[in-house]
C-alpha cells in the first residue's frame, strides 16, 4: 500500500538529525512485531504496517501535535497513492491513538498497535536504558530539573495503570520487565 517514494519520504523523516529513539530502528522494530503476528489476517497486517510507517513520520519533541500531524500526512500520501478511504481512516485512527497509548475495550488493532508502540518499555535493562538515554537526547531543549520531574510524572502515570500493554500478548511478554524498567528509571530520576 506504500509506494517505494512515500517509503523513501518515511525514511528520510526516521532520519532527521534531531531524532535519537523516534528512527528507522523504532519503525523496524515495530514492523518486526507485527510480521511475527501470526494472528493477523492480510488487510490487518497492511493496516498495522501503514500506521507503523506513519505514526512518528512528524516527529519534533517541542510540539504537542506530532500524532495528529502524522495522521494528516498518512491521509494525504495514502489517497494521493490510491488507498480506500476506509483503509485510510483506520490508519488515521490506528495513529491518533499512539498519542495517549489507550484504546476502548474491544480495540483489537488498536490494542495491538499501542503495545507494539509500548514495546520498549519491557525491553531488557540495557536496551531500555538505551531508549530512555535517547528520549531525554531527543529533549535536550528541557532544562535538567524539568526533565527529571516530567519524565516521573509521564512514568508514574504508566505505572498507575491497570495495564501497561492493552494487548493480553503484549502484556504477557512485557508486562512485568517493563515495571520493573519505569520503576527503575523513576528512582534514577527522582534521586
Amino acid at each position: 500500500m506504500i509506494s517505494g517514494a512515500v517509503r523513501d519520504e518515511l525514511i528520510a523523516r526516521y532520519s532527521e538529525p534531531h531524532r535519537r529513539y523516534h528512527t528507522m530502528v523504532h519503525i523496524e522494530d515495530c514492523l518486526a512485531q507485527v510480521a511475527a503476528s501470526t494472528d493477523l489476517d492480510e488487510t490487518q497486517r497492511a493496516l498495522m504496517d501503514a500506521a507503523i510507517w506513519f505514526h512518528d513520520a512528524i516527529y519534533d519533541a517541542t510540539r504537542n501535535d506530532n500524532e495528529a500531524a502524522s495522521a494528516q500526512l498518512a491521509a494525504d500520501q495514502l489517497a494521493a497513492e490510491g488507498a480506500p478511504p476506509a483503509f485510510i481512516d483506520e490508519v488515521v485512527r490506528l495513529i491518533l491513538l499512539t498519542a495517549g497509548h489507550s484504546v476502548q475495550a474491544g480495540d483489537v488493532p488498536g490494542a495491538r498497535l499501542v503495545s507494539i508502540d509500548l514495546s520498549i518499555l519491557g525491553a531488557e535493562p540495557d536496551r531500555y536504558d538505551a531508549y530512555a538515554a535517547a528520549i531525554r537526547e531527543e529533549y535536550a531543549h528541557v532544562p535538567e530539573p524539568l526533565y527529571r520531574a516530567g519524565r516521573a510524572a509521564i512514568l508514574g502515570r504508566f505505572l498507575e495503570s491497570e495495564a501497561l500493554f492493552a494487548d493480553p500478548i503484549w502484556a504477557g511478554r512485557y508486562e512485568t520487565q517493563a515495571r520493573a524498567n519505569l520503576t527503575r528509571e523513576i528512582a534514577a530520576l527522582t534521586a
